[in-house]
Parts: structure tokens; sequence; C-alpha cells
């Protein structure tokens, strides 16, 4: 009986570490970007305005938008505490949560913009830096809330 239930308990250890890591689907991502925006928007005062601009590729916004696309980086622990793009657990992230068909562009656009961030003495601006030259990079693969 205490095998069976050893047994029974690594079987469900198996079958929870493969779900958790499991890649997301293209629902599930954009469920993520409304949730980190649903947290991350309140918290800074971004406007929808300054974020829909961002979206369309139009980057001149104000700071609280700034600090939204930091918050939004620091949710997906994409940013460094030094205020650089966190190349690693980006490339990890990519390779093992999206969508099969954006890993390769957000891992090539991640790469592109590793050294992106050049105002390291304000977090809101590096992470405007960042999510700048990661929309430039490929604005038909970019997700970030």
């Amino acid at each position: 009986m205490k095998c069976l239930i050893f047994v029974l308990f690594y079987v469900f250890l198996i079958f929870s570490y493969k779900t958790v890591n499991a890649a997301m689907s293209e629902a599930q991502l954009k469920a993520t970007v409304r949730l980190i925006r649903n947290v991350c928007q309140p918290k800074t005062q971004a406007t929808n305005e300054d974020i829909k601009k961002m979206h369309d590729g139009d980057w001149n916004v104000d700071h609280p938008a700034m600090c939204y696309m930091q918050c939004a980086l620091m949710r997906n622990r994409l940013m460094a505490k030094n205020n650089t793009l966190n190349l690693e657990v980006g490339i990890n992230l990519a390779k093992s949560r999206l969508p099969e068909a954006r890993k390769n562009p957000s891992i090539e656009a991640m790469t592109k913009c590793k050294d992106s961030a050049k105002t390291l003495n304000d977090k809101c601006v590096a992470a405007y830096e960042i999510s700048k030259c990661l929309y430039e990079s490929n604005p038909t693969n970019y997700f970030l809330p």
C-alpha cells in the first residue's frame, strides 16, 4: 500500500512539473498579458492612450507609461536589478513558455536588445528603452502588455 501511494505521488509530481513548464497557447499568452496590464496599469497610472501608442509603434509617451513597461518587465523577470534586460531569463522563458511561433522571433529580438538600456539610473526609462527596442526589432511579434 505504501508503495502504491509513493508511485501515485511520484506520477502526480511528474505530471505537475510537465504541466507547469508547458508552453502557453496564444489564448493563454493574451490572458497573461491582460493580467499583467491589470496589475501594472493602476500601479503606474499609465493611460490607455499611451499603452495603445506603444503597441502602435509610437513611443512618444509620458513617464508613467515608461514605469508601466518597467512593471511589466519585472513581472516577467525580464529586467535585472541593474536595470538591464535579463537575457538569460528571457531566453529560458521564451523556450519554455511561449507558443512555438513566437519562440525564435522573441529570442532574436531579445538578443538584439540585450544592451538597449542606456539610462540605467532610471528604471522606468531603462524599461522603456528595452521595450522600444523589442518592438522595433520585431513589431509583428511584440506582445508586451
